[in-house]
């Protein structure tokens, strides 16, 4: 019998980061430490076959890695790491406060999104009741000609929104082309024209 067991294990890691990074060309430099990270990871946390697609970085230890450009990343980072199954989770351990001001200022745009999000569904789901509240009364009185007329002005209402859709994908198309002129952008020589 096969037993699935879930094991969760957290720890907190100071990786050097600049004997790897010192192996490349200064112009690699960032690019190595990143991967110098999730080698470390890989190796501590014991990864099966090392494989680096299993560890996954937070966006802000990417950030503090490169926010003093490519030639000259930290020469150690702290990380926090969690690991569950197989997947391995890690995320800065102590974050500068630009970082903590930059994640707190995204955590509200988030959570402003989500929101209006339930603000609209919750609107969308009212106009859904009104609507078969408004079949049902019709279905009840039972005249074919008011049915109609409501058929007839969902199926305009359907024509019209389809419309605008196709004109923003037709927008959207224009756009993106590049303008093409039938001259050309400079003169040419007239001698060499004959």
């Amino acid at each position: 019998m096969a037993e699935t067991k879930t094991d969760k294990i957290e720890r907190e890691y100071t990786i050097p980061l600049r004997r790897e990074w010192h192996k490349v060309p200064r112009y690699k430099r960032a690019n190595k430490a990143v991967k110098a990270i999730k080698e470390f990871l890989a190796q501590h946390l014991k990864v099966r076959d090392r494989d680096l697609r299993k560890i996954r970085l937070d966006k802000y230890i990417n950030e503090e890695v490169w926010h003093r450009g490519i030639k000259n990343p930290p020469a150690k980072i702290k990380v926090k790491v969690v690991k569950e199954g197989e997947i391995v989770r890690a995320e800065l351990f102590d974050m500068p406060e630009k970082l903590k001001f930059k994640k707190a200022r995204e955590e509200k745009v988030e959570k402003k999104a989500e929101e209006i999000k339930t603000k609209h569904v919750h609107a969308h789901g009212e106009e859904q009741g009104e609507r078969q509240d408004v079949i049902h009364k019709h279905d009840e009185n039972k005249e074919g000609g008011e049915e109609k007329k409501i058929e007839e002005k969902e199926k305009k209402a359907a024509v019209v929104e389809a419309g605008n859709v196709m004109e923003k994908q037709f927008a959207q198309k224009e756009k993106h082309k590049t303008k093409q002129s039938k001259q050309p952008k400079h003169q040419f020589r007239k001698a060499l024209q004959k």
